[in-house]
């Protein structure tokens, strides 16, 4: 059943009065792909671009091609002993090798792909946690050094390794993945069980306590996400995107990924580092025309970013950016629509549940603040919050702030480690830990976060392990990790620290002696401020609220010495019922120059700015 695009949330519910096995008849990832490269099979699915040159020639990727290339790897990892309670273990970027390896694992057993960026051990225990048979991951390359961490990681956790072929040299003993498929046949050697319920994939997430956890993702979880995006993107076969994330992100695979592989679209792969490409990036609008470009898949330091790319170029195709993975300032929305002329549209997603909860629609207005409207078949609700826990009976009345909980088929079964589920997976909801409202019109706001968790150009650092970090150092007394603001990455983490009586050690030689102890290295923090005392609540905990606000002061103080040399600033930030404020004074005359250069860089910043002049 075609859908047509939403609007409102009427549209939404006139297709729930469908039934959904109707509207949704696919129900595995693999069984999107396969009636997509039946309709579409000479269409391209993905288009590699092996550099940021303009003058070099894409890779090609049809829906016929990719289809062949997920049964080539299922058959391969069948061969290899992997069967339904076994995982494959991916440690790569987003290249058409990499989708080949996540779809077809999914079919012989599981799928875990994890972030190359972490530490090794952590990698190692991320493979022993999820079962894990076979490692597959990015072979020696100039551009993205994957391949000296698998060779760690194997040395932690011994288990088979395959490389994939990513340039002229491989690393000689090691299979490599592209001949080894070359030697399957294109069709299925074995009957996949598609069943909605079967857990296919397992993801990565931090925690607000302990190590990060393995979300278990089930055929049904995926299919449900991918297939409804479309409507709210007002996508069809004719969409082409640029996806700059990685597959060991929820975005990447799901949000970005798979919602565009259901439906016969295109994806653009700008290299085997993405959108931390800074070559590409320079040429990002030269590739919206040459590509012909129809959506932006972006966060909002991607959106920062590219304010600061001149457009050179025709980007008429170019229908909307979509953006998601942490709060989106509404002074940031403004100013890319009004510098590009390309309409913003908002996503609230979590790892546990397929990477959506709700979508601003294209044809619906961008509505500052709004994280869009759940999906079809879904529920999402705001309920009140007593004595530290969800009130999963009741419901907030419209506009009333509470905590956003949600069920429906796109809700993960729970973690890998069911004892890590209390708190989140609670009688059939997750309780999303966020604070927020449902207005009128069925939009979701989110306006705080109950849990402490820092978003790292969407990548979620769980404060406590870092914390952990530095109080093993001898020389700590107490530690607090909590987010500072940035431009790029939108948060970083910042520690502020009291030393042991007697320490003498300075923040700098601090940070050096733990960042390598640090659990992940985007979770090392930004910088270390030594405190006589941390602030404490009258029970004796740390006051985080305090310290979130002193490290915006701290890093604007810094920033306006930059942006206005000489002329003296005090920055002042305060909370105001869960919404940051800060108010900067500058003790000299109006200068409007220096408002709007203040202003746009602070964009990207998820507060609001009151500016005053002497």
């Amino acid at each position: 059943m075609d859908m047509q695009a939403f609007a409102t949330l009427a549209d939404i519910e006139r297709l729930e009065q469908n039934a959904r096995a109707v509207v949704a008849p696919e129900r595995s990832p693999y069984a999107l792909i396969r009636a997509a490269a039946l309709r579409f099979p000479a269409r391209e699915a993905l288009t590699f671009l092996p550099d940021a040159g303009l003058d070099t020639a894409p890779r090609h990727v049809t829906y016929r091609a990719l289809l062949a290339g997920i049964h080539r790897a299922a058959n391969l990892f069948r061969a290899m002993g992997v069967g339904p309670d076994d995982t494959v273990a991916l440690l790569a970027p987003n290249t058409p090798e990499a989708h080949v390896v996540l779809w077809g694992a999914q079919l012989a057993g599981r799928v875990c792909p994890i972030n190359y960026l972490l530490q090794p051990e952590h990698i190692a225990a991320l493979l022993k946690a999820s079962n894990a048979t076979v490692l597959v991951a990015l072979g020696p390359s100039d551009e993205l050094a994957v391949w000296p961490v698998a060779e760690q990681v194997v040395r932690h956790h011994p288990l088979p390794l395959i490389q994939i072929r990513a340039g002229a040299h491989t690393e000689p003993g090691v299979p490599v993945l592209q001949d080894l498929l070359a030697t399957h046949a294109d069709d299925l050697a074995f009957d996949p069980d598609l069943h909605p319920d079967r857990v296919v994939a397992l993801f990565h997430t931090g925690g607000t306590t302990g190590a990060p956890k393995l979300a278990q993702h089930t055929a049904g979880n995926e299919a449900h996400t991918a297939w409804f995006a479309h409507a709210f993107y007002d996508m069809d076969e004719n969409a082409v995107e640029i996806n700059g994330f990685p597959l060991f992100h929820v975005a990447g695979a799901f949000v970005y990924g798979l919602a565009l592989l259901a439906i016969g679209a295109r994806q653009v792969l700008p290299t085997l580092t993405g959108m931390r490409n800074t070559g590409f990036v320079r040429q990002y609008w030269a590739f919206c025309e040459r590509e012909r470009v129809t959506h932006l898949a972006c966060v909002p330091t991607v959106l920062a970013t590219l304010l600061g790319v001149p457009i050179d170029a025709d980007v008429s195709s170019v229908r909307a950016a979509y953006t998601g993975g942490s709060p989106l300032p509404s002074e940031l929305a403004q100013r890319f629509e009004a510098g590009t002329g390309i309409p913003v549209r908002n996503i609230l997603g979590m790892t546990e549940c397929a990477g959506l909860v709700s979508i601003e629609p294209l044809h619906g207005p961008r509505t500052p603040g709004s994280a869009g409207l759940r999906l079809p078949y879904t529920e999402v609700h705001a309920v009140p919050w007593r004595d530290g826990e969800a009130k999963l009976d009741e419901r907030c009345a419209p506009g009333e702030t509470g905590v956003l909980v949600l069920r429906g088929p796109h809700v993960s079964p729970g973690y890998t480690d069911a004892a890590r589920n209390a708190g989140l997976f609670e009688q059939g909801w997750i309780v999303t830990g966020d604070l927020g409202h449902i207005d009128g019109a069925g939009r979701i706001h989110i306006t705080g976060r109950a849990k402490d968790v820092i978003i790292r150009g969407s990548h979620n650092i769980d404060p406590g392990l870092v914390e952990e970090a530095f109080l093993a150092h001898p020389a700590v007394g107490l530690c607090a990790v909590v987010a500072e603001p940035d431009a790029y990455a939108g948060e970083v983490p910042v520690a502020f620290v009291t030393l042991k009586p007697g320490g003498t050690i300075t923040a700098e030689d601090l940070l050096a002696a733990v960042a390598p102890q640090v659990y992940e290295r985007p979770a090392v923090p930004r910088r270390v401020v030594l405190l006589d005392a941390l602030p404490m609540t009258a029970i004796g905990k740390v006051f985080k609220p305090e310290l979130r606000l002193r490290a915006i002061e701290i890093k604007l103080s810094e920033t306006l010495r930059d942006w206005a040399p000489g002329v003296p600033a005090t920055v002042q930030a305060r909370d105001d019922a869960g919404r940051q404020r800060v108010r900067i004074a500058f003790a000299a005359p109006a200068d409007e120059a220096l408002r709007e250069t203040v202003l746009k860089g602070l964009a990207a910043m998820a507060f609001e700015v009151e500016i005053v002049f002497a």
